[in-house]
């Protein structure tokens, strides 16, 4: 863990620090491909709490998001179009999301003293473990 500390830190000293010119028209696809690597990040730390978590979904879909959104804002930009708009709208929708039941487990795992995973049931049967946690959250509050 320190180690991952260590390294956000270098990063970000390094990126204030070294002087690194940017092109206007490329940074509408950093941009692009930001947002896309946050909502991988946010989603793999959701399902992190959610016990979902699997490392090969985390870099393929990480890895994915940021190329098709690149690609669709590139193409965009090649038609004229605005295409990117559409990735950082679904993206702002995701992040929001992701940010929300985060912060949901977070305040029920504080509430029930100490961090613990989520109260998610683990029925093989069913799929949909996303559901089952909201219907259990609902059941609680009445």
């Amino acid at each position: 863990m320190i180690i991952v500390v260590f390294a956000v830190l270098l990063g970000i000293l390094l990126g204030l620090f070294m002087p690194v010119p940017s092109n206007q028209v490329l940074s509408l696809y950093f941009v692009v491909g930001i947002f896309a690597a946050l909502d991988s990040v946010l989603g793999a730390i959701r399902s992190n709490f959610e016990d979902e978590y699997d490392s090969k979904i985390f870099i393929s879909g990480f890895l994915t998001n940021i190329i098709i959104s690149m690609l669709l804002a590139y193409v965009g930009d090649k038609l004229s179009l605005p295409l990117y708009y559409a990735a950082i709208f679904v993206f702002g929708i995701r992040l929001f999301s992701n940010i929300s039941v985060i912060r949901r487990i977070l305040i029920h795992s504080g509430s029930r003293g100490g961090r613990t995973k989520s109260r998610a049931k683990y029925n093989k049967k069913s799929k949909n473990r996303r559901y089952i946690y909201y219907t259990s959250l609902k059941k609680r509050k009445k």
